[in-house]
């Protein structure tokens, strides 16, 4: 929980992205406690509301679970679930955009797949 809070987003929001993004980078595997949204309060001084409506949202996707009376855990398929929520997003945030800007330029699906080997084989 190092991160900071952005201005431009709602703050349950982050808070549950920054859940999905440990778990995406393996901080966090299937089983491991998350902390309560008292902590998250406390580490980033809001209210255990506004936590708990992030908390819940994973909940809702089961990528948490509850464990009564001990706390939230990540769930068993809980990678999965994140990293096909947001190779969607992926996609319809970036790829989708690009595609249609890349037919306005008339560029062609070559020049563009031989642009995207060339880049990723460099490392960017």
């Amino acid at each position: 929980m190092t991160e900071r809070l952005q201005e431009d987003k709602p703050i349950f929001q982050q808070i549950a992205e920054m859940v999905e993004t440990n778990i995406v980078e393996g901080e966090l595997v299937a089983n491991d406690k998350i902390p309560s949204t008292n902590e998250f309060a406390k580490h980033y001084q809001i209210n255990p509301a506004t936590a708990a409506k992030g908390i819940n949202l994973l909940v809702d996707q089961e990528i948490i679970f509850k464990k009564r009376g001990i706390g939230m855990f990540v769930s068993e398929n809980a990678k999965e679930i994140v990293l096909h929520k947001r190779k969607e997003r992926f996609y319809d945030q970036y790829v989708k955009p690009m595609l249609q800007e890349a037919s306005r330029i008339e560029l062609t699906t070559e020049q563009l797949t031989e642009w995207i080997k060339e880049d990723y084989q460099n490392g960017n």
